[in-house]
């Protein structure tokens, strides 16, 4: 079963959050380097405050990366890494290592080789899946999460850490995004779902309980166990119970 916290106010949510990063982040620095895949859309502003005001961390420890990213130019509004850069990175101190992608790399798949390749020498390895420390992921109203679609050929893809998307249904339609194999491979993943728009997607996949390309965040099956998801009232007021 997966973890389900729900909670009734957006601000009790990013505060149980906060809390559990925290936590992953003091074991893991303790004694090496940590790895966090961030994630986009309205998370940003929701864990960034609190990461801030977070005690006894030490950021240089910590290498940020993106579970997906939009390729555009860092300045505007749709870069995941700009928004970070502008709410979280340049605040903290020490400063953290931030993993971009490179958007002068080529085409969208140039990008997306070149973000594995970055992904890949962090790791130590050559082949195989990279196992970051934690990802946080969200959820779109029609299941998606990463740049991860409903029944997108990217679904199938296993030969790759990182992958290119030309066509997203949701602009922009140029993306790069890690793979369900790297996903799945991680050590704790948490999603961070608000809002009544979510609330019909949230009751499929947490009720439904088995993966579906119709819902590509039910394919989230870490072998480490099942996900962490923090919901607020609005995203979980269908599930019928929540442990």
């Amino acid at each position: 079963m997966s973890r389900i916290f729900v909670n009734s106010t957006v601000e009790e949510l990013k505060k149980a959050v906060v809390e559990e990063i925290h936590s992953v982040l003091i074991k893991t620095t303790e004694n090496r380097n940590v790895s966090v895949g961030l994630s986009g859309g309205s998370m940003p502003t929701q864990i960034s405050p609190g990461l801030l005001a977070l005690k006894g961390v030490d950021w240089s420890r910590v290498h940020f990366f993106f579970c997906d990213e939009r390729v555009v130019p860092y300045d505007t509004p749709d870069s995941t890494f700009g928004v970070y850069q502008k709410l979280l990175f340049s605040r903290l101190n020490p400063q953290p290592v931030v993993h971009r992608i490179n958007i002068e790399a080529g085409s969208t798949e140039e990008v997306a080789k070149d973000y594995q390749a970055e992904v890949l020498k962090y790791f130590g390895v050559e082949n195989g899946y990279p196992a970051f420390d934690l990802l946080l992921l969200g959820i779109g109203p029609d299941g998606h999460t990463c740049s991860l679609f409903p029944q997108h050929e990217i679904l199938k893809v296993e030969d790759l850490v990182v992958a290119a998307v030309t066509d997203s249904p949701k602009p922009p339609p140029n993306r790069v995004t890690l793979t369900l194999p790297v996903i799945n491979k991680t050590n704790k993943a948490i999603f961070i779902v608000t809002g009544d728009n979510k609330a019909e997607v949230i009751k499929k996949i947490l009720e439904d309980d088995h993966p579906s390309e119709m819902y590509p965040a039910s394919m989230v099956q870490p072998l480490s166990g099942k996900p962490s998801w923090y919901l607020d009232g609005g995203a979980a007021k269908l599930l019928s119970s929540a442990n």
